[in-house]
């Protein structure tokens, strides 16, 4: 391949800063990648816009042109990530956003002059702090577009003749200051097959021909792992006169812990496609999404094991070996890391929806399998690399995430079953468990912000604030219920009391992946 970059995501909640990136550059140029997308909904400071990406951590003009400068000195292209169309939640909470440019949601409103004089001011924010021309304006999953203050403004139109209007518009407010734009080539996709994205079915040549030629197409697949499947997406692709460049994934997403295993087999498919199919340029996406948990340096071995898959080398004894090198810690010791999420071979995530699952209300306790000893085994695994200088407060972080998750990952159906059983003895000692994790919780959060403080801005952490410090409320409430119980001061604990469903329809004991803290920590009504 003649390009080979990555993405990182600084927008959800996690602001990378100047320092981490440039530590961050000059491994990458060590492993042999040649850019680097900054994915910035709204963490940048476009002139005479206060609010947008105010109180985020938002990058300065200045703090921009020292990363592209230090890109520069690594051999990196610095690429511009934008959204010109959905995924700005961040400014759609801004009551000057939601009045003039907002159509609903994180989506802008299309066809308003105050949408594209913004969009404008994005594109010249960008032009004055990167050198490089090319420019990811995203255009991705805005399933509602036209739908909300649109409509009402509009009436209903094709959808797609809305999108199409609107990336004519953004293009050549991008030819205007010089960029060459991408975007993610899901929209053409899902409006050619009925809202699927993966079909390779063929493309319209209506829909062929619209599309601006100018614009490159990024296709994103990060969750196959038959090359088979990428084949026929990028045979698909090559429907389009545009060029297109593939997007794989880190698999870093779903929590505290990486996913490494699964990322590098999903990863060595794609690029094997990608070689048979002659695909030029490729990056590795490294998504940060609901708060952004997981070290962005805990994922240097799908990064590693790309940057070789693109070379053609897909010998993985080989590629373990070379990574130990590099990185000077065993790639088996860096693979250990998945294993905080027990089934390091399938993206699930565990260590989080069990850290913040409520132990009375339990709705995650059915796919409990086996107990707390476990995640202490994997502790063990970790600690001999705490001492490692450059990342052994990854391995320190997620060791004590084990060690809370030792005593909280059966709290629930302990408690429960005890409850149940009329085991006062055993309630008794549940108590003590409940202190006892409210110490670990303690220690868990201050190396968690130790890891938060050397990676990134402080802005994004109140959410961690608010999340860590509502568990260890929870649990000292749950503690004290239960005290209250044994001492005859309550007949009974209702929630104790309710049986505990499958979750969503699953399998007894099977992990699941679910990243939405919002969902685990509490039990809502749907809006």
């Amino acid at each position: 391949m003649k390009a080979l970059g990555v993405m990182i995501d600084c927008s959800r909640d996690a602001v990378y800063s100047v320092e981490a990136l440039k530590r961050y550059f000059a491994l990458l140029h060590g492993m042999g990648y040649t850019y680097v997308q900054l994915y910035m909904e709204d963490v940048y400071a476009p002139d005479g816009e206060p609010y947008f990406g105010y109180l985020r951590g938002r990058y300065t003009k200045a703090e921009l042109k020292e990363l592209d400068a230090a890109a520069r000195e690594n051999g990196l292209e610095l690429v511009p990530c934008i959204q010109t169309l959905a995924h700005l939640g961040g400014i759609a909470r801004w009551q000057t956003y939601r009045d003039s440019c907002i159509d609903l949601d994180d989506i802008l409103l299309v066809g308003e002059e105050r949408t594209y004089e913004l969009i404008d001011k994005m594109f010249a924010f960008c032009a004055q702090c990167f050198t490089s021309r090319r420019i990811n304006i995203g255009m991705d999953e805005a399933h509602m577009v036209g739908l909300g203050r649109y409509l009402d403004r509009h009436g209903y139109e094709d959808r797609f003749d809305i999108l199409l209007g609107h990336l004519t518009r953004v293009a050549a407010i991008a030819e205007r200051y010089g960029f060459a734009p991408m975007m993610w080539s899901d929209m053409f996709f899902r409006l050619a097959n009925k809202g699927a994205y993966y079909c390779t079915d063929g493309i319209p040549q209506e829909i062929v021909s619209l599309v601006p030629s100018g614009v490159t197409l990024i296709y994103w697949d990060y969750y196959g792992t038959d090359k088979a499947h990428y084949a026929a997406m990028l045979r698909a692709h090559g429907q389009f006169a545009n060029k297109t460049v593939f997007a794989g994934g880190d698999s870093g997403w779903y929590g505290f812990a990486p996913h490494n295993r699964f990322a590098i087999r999903a990863c060595r498919a794609a690029f094997s496609a990608c070689r048979e199919h002659a695909v030029e340029d490729a990056f590795i996406t490294c998504w940060k999404d609901d708060g952004a948990e997981c070290s962005l340096f805990a994922s240097l071995p799908v990064l590693f094991a790309a940057a070789e898959f693109s070379r053609g080398n897909f010998d993985l004894d080989a590629i373990g070996e070379a990574f130990s090198r590099f990185a000077g810690v065993p790639m088996e010791s860096f693979l250990a890391l998945d294993e905080v999420d027990l089934e390091p071979e399938r993206p699930v995530d565990p260590c989080k929806y069990m850290l913040y699952s409520d132990p009375f209300l339990g709705i995650f306790d059915r796919t409990v399998r086996g107990d707390g000893s476990q995640f202490a085994a994997v502790a063990q695994k970790l600690r001999p690399c705490a001492a490692n200088r450059r990342f052994g407060y990854v391995f320190r972080t997620l060791a004590a995430l084990c060690d809370v998750l030792e005593i909280k990952y059966d709290l629930g159906v302990r408690t429960r079953r005890a409850y149940k059983a009329g085991e006062r003895a055993a309630l008794g000692a549940l108590v003590s468990d409940y202190a006892a994790l409210e110490k670990r919780l303690k220690r868990f959060y201050r190396l968690f912000l130790a890891q938060r403080e050397r990676e990134c801005k402080p802005n994004g952490f109140e959410k961690q604030d608010i999340r860590l410090g509502g568990l260890m409320q929870r649990v000292a409430h749950c503690r004290r219920t239960l005290s209250e119980y044994l001492a005859g001061k309550r007949a009974d604990i209702p929630e104790l009391e309710e049986e505990i469903l499958p979750f969503g329809g699953g399998e007894d004991g099977r992990a699941v992946t679910f990243n939405r803290w919002l969902d685990t920590a509490m039990i809502k009504p749907m809006m």
